[in-house]
């Protein structure tokens, strides 16, 4: 476990950000990445019928319509112990490879970082 006070300001920012749209949209995720600008995208788990989409892709997704061109880095809250092969595609697709993922759980304490290669 990381301890969140040694994270820099603008990695603890998208944590947090992830944690409060879990929280408010009662999702099994949330998600927040930060674009090349220092501009930053949140989400939270898609589940309807007709499309599912992780909060990390749906972040990632929200990123590439705003016209994002690369990702600094990206966080997501979740009860999982580290993000899917699939969402680390989508940041690295975006992002490249060095790309890092903090992972955090429901208490919004990063467990761990990992890169999107």
């Amino acid at each position: 476990m990381t301890d969140n006070s040694a994270l820099d300001p603008e990695d603890r920012k998208i944590v947090t950000l992830a944690r409060s749209a879990r929280a408010r949209n009662g999702v099994p995720e949330g998600a927040a990445v930060r674009d090349e600008t220092g501009r930053t995208y949140v989400a939270g788990t898609v589940a309807l019928d007709s499309l599912k989409l992780s909060a990390l892709r749906t972040a990632v997704a929200m990123a590439v319509a705003s016209g994002a061109k690369s990702l600094e880095a990206a966080a997501v809250v979740t009860e999982a112990e580290s993000p899917s092969a699939e969402d680390r595609a989508a940041v690295r697709d975006l992002g490249g490879p060095e790309t890092p993922v903090l992972v955090a759980g429901p208490d919004g304490a990063v467990r761990t970082t990992v890169t999107a290669g």
